[in-house]
Parts: C-alpha cells; sequence; structure tokens
C-alpha cells in the first residue's frame, strides 16, 4: 500500500485524470467527470467529521458513510440519469486508487446506486418522414460532386427496414447478406458480442442488390468480394463513423427534413423509427428485442410503451371526443 492515505483527493483526483486522458476521451467527457468528482468531494467534506475545506479532504476520510451522506445531498437536486453517472465516476475513481494501492477497498458498492432510466425512443417526426426521405434521397442531385444514389439508399434502408446500429453497419461484409431469393437475411455482429440475424425483405434485398452492381461498375467486380465491408465511401475505401454520420446527415439535409430528426439522434433516429413502427404493427416486445438485438426486454417495450402514448394521443385529437366535451358542459349548464 502506498503512503498516500492522507493524500488529497483533488490531487488524486488530477492524477486520476491524467491516467484517464491517455485513452484518449474526448474533453466534455474529462470535464464531466472532474465536474462529478470534485462536486462529490465538495460534499464529502462538508459533512466529514470534523468538517473540511474540500482541498483538506483526504483519501482515507472518504468511508462508506461519508461517501453516502456525500451522495444523498449530491441527489437531492439532480436527476436520476445524472446521479447514475457521477456514481460510475466515483466507481472508476476508487477502481483506479486501488489498482494503484493507494486505498484497500472501494466504498462504492455501499453507495446506493441508482437505476438508470432507460432512454426514450428518438424515431424521425412525421408520418412520412422516412418515406420523403427515401424519395429524395433516391434521385441524383446536381449539386453533389459525385451523386452515389444507390450508395445512400442503402445505408438509410438499412438502418430504417433493418434497425442496425451504426457500429453494426460499419462492421457488415459483403458476405453478411445470405440466404437464397425469398429468404434473404443480413447477419449482424450485435452490440456486446451478440449476434443476430435480420430478416430482409425482397424491397431491401433490392435496395442492396442495385448498391452493389452500381460499385461494381464504379469500381470493378474484386470490390464486392465476400470479405469486403459492405459500405464504402465514394473512393471504395470503407466508411469510418464519421463519414457515415456525415453522409446520414447530409440526406436529412438534402431531403429537407432536418427539423424532424430529434436532437442528438442522427442515425439511431433510424432505428428508432423501425422499432416504433414495429410496435405500431403490433410486433411483440420480444420480438422488437430480438430484431433490435436489445439485451433486456426492458428497453424493447419501451417501444410499446410510446406507441401506446401516441395511440392515446391519436385519440384525444379525434374531433368527436371534443363534440363529447361539449356535450357534457352543455349538460352541466342546465342542470
Amino acid at each position: 500500500m502506498h503512503d498516500k492515505q492522507d493524500e488529497s483527493v483533488m490531487s488524486l483526483v488530477e492524477e486520476f485524470l491524467t491516467a484517464l486522458a491517455t485513452r484518449k476521451p474526448s474533453p466534455h467527457t474529462l470535464a464531466a467527470y472532474r465536474r462529478d468528482l470534485r462536486a462529490v468531494a465538495t460534499l464529502a467534506a462538508e459533512v466529514a467529521t470534523p468538517a473540511l475545506p474540500p482541498e483538506a479532504l483526504s483519501i482515507a476520510a472518504l468511508s462508506p458513510r461519508v461517501m453516502r451522506a456525500a451522495f444523498a445531498r449530491f441527489a437531492a437536486p439532480r436527476a436520476v440519469a445524472s446521479v447514475h453517472r457521477a456514481w460510475s465516476t466515483w466507481n472508476s475513481f476508487f477502481s483506479f486508487l486501488v489498482a494503484e494501492q493507494v486505498v484497500a477497498g472501494n466504498p462504492m458498492p455501499a453507495v446506493g446506486r441508482p437505476r438508470a432510466p432507460l432512454p426514450q425512443p428518438k424515431p424521425l417526426r412525421g408520418e412520412d418522414t422516412p418515406e420523403q426521405l427515401l424519395a429524395a434521397v433516391s434521385r441524383e442531385d446536381g449539386r453533389q460532386r459525385d451523386p452515389w444514389p444507390e450508395r445512400d439508399v442503402a445505408v438509410l434502408a438499412l438502418a430504417l427496414c433493418a434497425g442496425l446500429r451504426l457500429a453494426e453497419l460499419l462492421a457488415l461484409r459483403v458476405a453478411s447478406l445470405a440466404g437464397r431469393p425469398g429468404e434473404r437475411r443480413v447477419e449482424v455482429a450485435g452490440k456486446g458480442g451478440r449476434p443476430r440475424v435480420v430478416p430482409i425483405e425482397p424491397e431491401l434485398d433490392g435496395v442492396l442488390v442495385a448498391y452493389l452492381d452500381s460499385r461494381a461498375r464504379r469500381f470493378g467486380a474484386r470490390s464486392v468480394r465476400p470479405e469486403s465491408p459492405l459500405l464504402v465511401d465514394r473512393r471504395g475505401e470503407p466508411l469510418r463513423r464519421g463519414g457515415l454520420q456525415y453522409l446520414v446527415e447530409s440526406c436529412y439535409r438534402r431531403a429537407g427534413v432536418v427539423d424532424r430528426v430529434p436532437r442528438g439522434a442522427r442515425l439511431h433516429a433510424l432505428r428508432h423509427t423501425f422499432a416504433t413502427r414495429l410496435a405500431e404493427d403490433g410486433a411483440s416486445a420480444a420480438e422488437i428485442m430480438r430484431l433490435l438485438g436489445h439485451a433486456s426486454l426492458a428497453s424493447s417495450q419501451t417501444y410499446i410503451e410510446v406507441t401506446a402514448g401516441q395511440q392515446r394521443a391519436a385519440v384525444r385529437s379525434n374531433r368527436t371526443n371534443r363534440v363529447l366535451g361539449g356535450l357534457v358542459s352543455a349538460r352541466r349548464d342546465v342542470g
């Protein structure tokens, strides 16, 4: 054990962040870690016995009791998701200190961890937005230097009609498209190492065949060998994360639907649209779970719940209901 038990928590926070920076996280991530660590440390200094200035708080003072009290104060004015993130940050901090032999154990398991709320689906807004998007992108745009509508439609269709994540799209190979006509499927290397198979309908199959044909014309038949990446850029190189995100954003702009894309969703809005439409058409949570590769049924259930809310909103907008409301009011007035 290092002789750092009396070292300031704040100085150890900076050591932790320096070590974390070697993994090259984003500046936003590092700032969030520092903010959460310093905020809880300041509260821990207030509840310590005796109370201390934050800079004088030693790591030895962070007992399970002190951490529980500090997190109770931290949680009071904040959303559950913020508290969950701070708990994870402190858990990582203490895990680092244990690995560095600064402390003997991690007190965070003794601190109540809030259950993170499930993220809510963010499908494209507007009943006909997916169709408008595909129709616009399928047309060659004279403003583009090197239009490739077959490729752009294929990307959108894989997300809208198979529900693939960004990383799953990038991992696809030409051989990921398998099966005989009428039984076609896409074999997906899913999140968390969970592979899955998604059936593809003849319409999507046709889009993908048209894309591969156009690619063979552009770059030659060797470019569509089974082991080749399925999605490539305009030079024939494998699409990267940033390139795929930019492609999808440019499709939104060309279709004039940027204002219908939920903030922070981008490509994920297409996957969420796929899942929401499944729920609207009567798919069960178990079916959605299998098709989207969710780890738990709870994630899939959110699409069913959103659909139920949309159904209630549709019923509420029925003009007949407003007439009934007027009749009820009139009867009250008579009474």
